[in-house]
């Protein structure tokens, strides 16, 4: 009887161990916000700016850059933090003439993971 009880004892410290292994791998990732400006062009006939050259305007003000693509006739620019995309924005404002939609999207990591959980329980019929 006490053998049991101590092998129990040992399997949910384990356990818990385990837990919050896991819990301290993954909440960074789970509570990590993410941010993005998408410059589209307003009218038919204008190009989008040279991500080389947004990239080094941004980072000649201090403004660090995640990553630049190009997405659905768009230029995508990410950032690690909202603070860094609004500063963006305002520069990519100034530096950009009025041919050009500059738009902020949020992006929340834990939101991105409850909606694919929630798709694959709507998929189930």
């Amino acid at each position: 009887m006490l053998k049991t009880t101590r092998l129990r004892g040992r399997h949910l410290t384990l356990l818990a161990v385990i837990a919050a292994l896991m819990l301290t791998l993954f909440l960074p990732v789970l509570l990590r916000n993410e941010s993005a400006l998408h410059i589209r062009a307003s009218r038919q006939g204008v190009a989008l700016p040279d991500g080389f050259y947004v990239y080094e305007r941004l980072n000649a003000e201090g403004i660090q850059i995640k990553s630049i693509t190009l997405d659905d006739n768009a230029l995508v620019i990410r950032f690690d933090t909202p603070t860094q995309s609004a500063a963006a924005e305002k520069v990519l404002r100034q530096l950009l003439p009025f041919d050009f939609n500059i738009a902020r999207q949020e992006h929340s990591a834990s939101a991105d993971w409850s909606h694919r959980i929630s798709l694959y329980q709507q998929a189930v019929s």
